[in-house]
């Protein structure tokens, strides 16, 4: 290993945070008379990115194990909508459960199919992204469902704790656990092995399968939470919750770090990434422009962020 590697994927690191910095600037100076600064818009950022950032801690492990998952975005809408229907008649506790146990349903289908039938992530998760997304809208009748339970809602939506909203809670507390779990422990040293060179990884002893299974498992789990932080939100659940969230959730993970084809990832980027994400979209609403352009700079975002990914020193 030449010397210079170390230090190239260092600056591919700090990026991110550049960026983060650079687009803030940028914003503050355009949109200083327009409340751009001001604590509550600042607030709302990341109380708007808060269900984007738990999906993004999921995508985080899918992405360094070499995987893809295109079905949490489908997958936030129908957890929120089995919340709310079972919320209706057996409280808001079984609810919960509920929602949790669809998103993470959804990552096991999808993390079979891929670790037992050896089918490419890509094509599964692109298939039961139609079959979900086709699921919420049969069970809803295109219609939202209201959620009214009051400990549900501040626990997962309006509440606060010390004057902290829950929310910000939820996200700081999944970005902890997160990080702990992918830089300090054993299982987020396989997923990166994985990532890296799984074949390597499965003579090593480590169980390719099951990390493959796991990981589509865990975005999963956060599909669902993401769904509950939804609805406690909105105080409704919809059968378009996640639709928007495809793009801006890969375009923070890989404009945060973590590379797309594996071996590569970090926790703290992600976090980062879906903070640029919202402030982007903040920012481009205040001065105006229109989704179709939102849409256009954060594809353009995204193109710039994979040609950064994909071109780190042969392994």
């Amino acid at each position: 290993m030449t010397p210079s590697l170390p230090t190239r994927a260092a600056l591919q690191g700090l990026i991110v945070y550049a960026g983060f910095a650079l687009i803030f600037l940028f914003f503050s100076a355009m949109l200083w008379d327009r409340g751009f600064l001001s604590a509550q818009n600042l607030t709302n950022i990341i109380l708007q990115t808060a269900p984007a950032t738990v999906l993004a801690v999921g995508l985080v492990f899918v992405l360094a194990a070499g995987e893809i998952d295109l079905s949490f975005g489908a997958a936030v809408a129908l957890a929120a909508i089995v919340a709310a229907m079972v919320m209706r008649t057996q409280g808001w506790p079984v609810g919960v459960l509920a929602g949790l146990a669809t998103g993470m349903a959804v990552g096991l289908v999808n993390g079979a199919i891929v670790a037992y039938a050896r089918l490419p992530s890509f094509l599964v998760t692109l298939a039961t992204m139609g079959v979900i997304a086709g699921a919420a809208r049969e069970m809803s009748g295109l219609q939202s469902i209201p959620v009214t339970a009051e400990p549900f809602i501040a626990l997962f939506g309006g509440g606060s704790l010390l004057g902290i909203p829950s929310l910000v809670l939820w996200t700081i507390g999944v970005v902890v656990v997160g990080h702990l779990a992918f830089r300090e422990t054993r299982y987020g040293a396989h997923v990166l092995a994985v990532g890296d060179n799984p074949r390597a990884a499965l003579v090593s002893g480590i169980r390719v399968a099951r990390v493959r299974l796991s990981v589509l498992v865990l975005s999963g789990a956060c599909a669902g939470l993401a769904g509950l932080l939804y609805a406690g939100r909105l105080q409704a659940a919809r059968y378009t919750l996640g639709e928007s969230d495809l793009m801006t959730v890969i375009a923070a993970v890989i404009v945060g770090g973590t590379a797309l084809n594996g071996g590569r990832g970090t926790i703290p980027g992600a976090l980062v990434g879906s903070l640029m994400m919202g402030m982007l979209s903040n920012g481009l609403i205040l001065m105006g422009l229109s989704v179709s352009w939102q849409m256009m700079i954060k594809g353009l975002i995204i193109l710039i962020a994979v040609a950064v990914s994909l071109r780190e020193p042969n392994r």
